[in-house]
């Protein structure tokens, strides 16, 4: 998100990482609404992909995303490596999305 490095990855190329701040996580819950469940249930009929739900869970990485880099830098870091996703349902059309990774201070290489 702007000014904090994320990668996938336990290293970033041209940077060494210098310390260990701890674990950065952001989560989101979020439900389908009586349009979106129409839509997916007249989709589900045909076949294919649901666009309204496809779209629901892209919104929802997003934000675990940003919430995930807030706490980043509330805990002094400029860089979270390991980034990975959890998701889970939490009852009948509500699911959560979760972000976190290794939150650290991380400086380039000379």
């Amino acid at each position: 998100m702007g000014d904090v490095l994320a990668v996938t990855t336990e290293t970033i190329p041209g940077y060494r990482i210098v310390e260990v701040k701890g674990i950065a996580r952001g989560g989101v819950v979020r439900a389908t609404h009586i349009g979106r469940d129409i839509m997916a249930l007249l989709r589900n009929i045909r076949g294919g992909e649901i666009d309204e739900y496809t779209r629901m869970m892209a919104e929802a990485r997003e934000e675990a995303l940003k919430r995930m880099f807030l706490h980043a830098k509330e805990l002094g870091a400029n860089a979270v490596v390991n980034i990975r996703f959890a998701t889970s349902n939490v009852r009948s059309n509500v699911a959560e999305v979760y972000a976190y990774g290794t939150a650290v201070v991380a400086e380039p290489e000379q």
